[in-house]
């Protein structure tokens, strides 16, 4: 009989460990602020965040979240729907709701969670028009509802509008995508997509996971800033990113939301968020609707990242947010590409397959309200020098 943890060895990751590339679980020992980390002993420019407004290390967060922790215990012991209801999440939802437009929130344990709840919607008479670069999450959504599931590929509107002419009328469509895609942190096509979702009377569902709190002129996201909000039915919303803590939220019609509480099992079999982050994340909300200097401040370091890499060679996708994509191909080069970045003092992301597709391996770089534009220079020049001696610029 075959040994069913044989899978369960990884030979090419032991090989990048073996020499000192493996770019993974790296420990954090300390956040001294300032858009720094401490890694292996010494300090250096975090440049794979997605705190994006720079708020997890905010005094107020801290203070909330410590005075929540204090009143209110370090956990809630039980789900929603039975004893792990506070006073302070309903709070939240309330205030979030709002925020975003919506007649109602539902808060859950992690963005993840969040988007795991959509599978209640994803029912057997249903088809799901799904953008290919979708989050893992929303795929595993997507696999654990009992819809059809049809790709579309990424912005692809010609294709997705075939995929709708095409469906049978009986059938219930709902279109699934990303606000600001986490990998290359472009847009999704939201005009073209509410455009065909009100033609053929498909309902439309967003992750904001990386917009919600950083795009639009309130900072409500990317359909805010596509001036779209009343067009998106369902938006789910994590507190990772630019919220600064842990947690996660589905917002929609009334009727939607409290279907969820009832049918969403990632909701109703999990503990209830806890005390702190729950204050945490009202905290940065009243942040986010209050200062948007810090938006100003992290789309202009997103600006002069993204023009220093451009004028380095590099082809960069337009979008103008925080999050770049510099495309390496090979998965070795890629992982020294890291490697040489972390000697230079920068700490930054890498995708490797089957997170990206086979040959598409990647750098993911991003910056934050907390860096400064000598900081940002200074990602420029470790970029600069470490694809040099790959050969990875033209002329190299």
């Amino acid at each position: 009989m075959t040994d069913p943890f044989s899978k369960c060895r990884l030979p090419e990751a032991e090989a990048l460990a073996a020499s000192g590339l493996y770019p993974y679980y790296l420990p954090v020992e300390e956040r001294p602020g300032g858009g720094e980390v401490v890694v292996g002993g010494r300090r250096v420019l975090m440049a794979g965040s997605n705190d994006y407004l720079a708020l997890a290390d905010d005094p107020r967060l801290k203070e909330a979240g410590a005075e929540a922790l204090r009143r209110l215990g370090a956990g809630n012991s039980g789900s929603r729907v039975l004893n792990g209801t506070l006073a302070l999440h309903e709070t939240l939802e309330r205030e979030l709701a709002a925020f975003l437009g919506h007649e109602a929130a539902m808060v859950v344990s992690t963005g993840y969670q969040a988007n795991l709840a959509l599978s209640a919607l994803f029912g057997p008479r249903d088809v799901l028009y799904a953008d290919r670069r979708i989050h893992a999450s929303l795929i595993d959504a997507a696999r654990l509802g009992q819809a059809a599931l049809r790709r579309f590929r990424h912005n692809d509107m010609t294709q997705l509008a075939g995929m709708l002419e095409a469906a049978d009328p009986a059938a219930g469509a709902i279109v699934l995508t990303e606000g600001m895609f986490s990998v290359g942190g472009d847009l999704c096509d939201l005009p073209g997509i509410t455009k065909l979702a009100a033609r053929h009377g498909a309902r439309v569902v967003l992750d904001s996971a990386h917009d919600a709190g950083l795009l639009g002129a309130g900072g409500r996201g990317a359909a805010e800033h596509h001036g779209l909000q009343s067009a998106v039915d369902v938006q789910t919303v994590t507190f990772s990113k630019c919220f600064g803590t842990l947690g996660g939220a589905v917002a929609g019609p009334y009727h939607v939301v409290h279907y969820l509480r009832h049918s969403a099992r990632s909701a109703l079999f999990s503990a209830s968020l806890p005390p702190a982050c729950t204050a945490a994340a009202l905290a940065a909300l009243g942040i986010v609707r209050t200062e948007p200097e810090r938006r100003r401040a992290v789309m202009c370091n997103a600006e002069r990242l993204r023009s220093g890499l451009v004028a380095l060679g590099f082809g960069i996708a337009p979008g103008g947010t925080p999050t770049v994509s510099l495309r390496v191909g090979d998965r070795l080069t890629c992982c020294r590409f890291w490697a040489g970045l972390l000697e230079e003092g920068v700490l930054a992301n890498v995708m490797l397959p089957p997170a990206v597709p086979e040959g598409e391996a990647l750098i993911r770089l991003s910056v934050t309200a907390a860096h400064t534009g000598g900081q940002v220079d200074r990602i420029l020049g470790a970029v600069a020098s470490v694809a040099g001696r790959l050969g990875l610029l033209a002329g190299a």
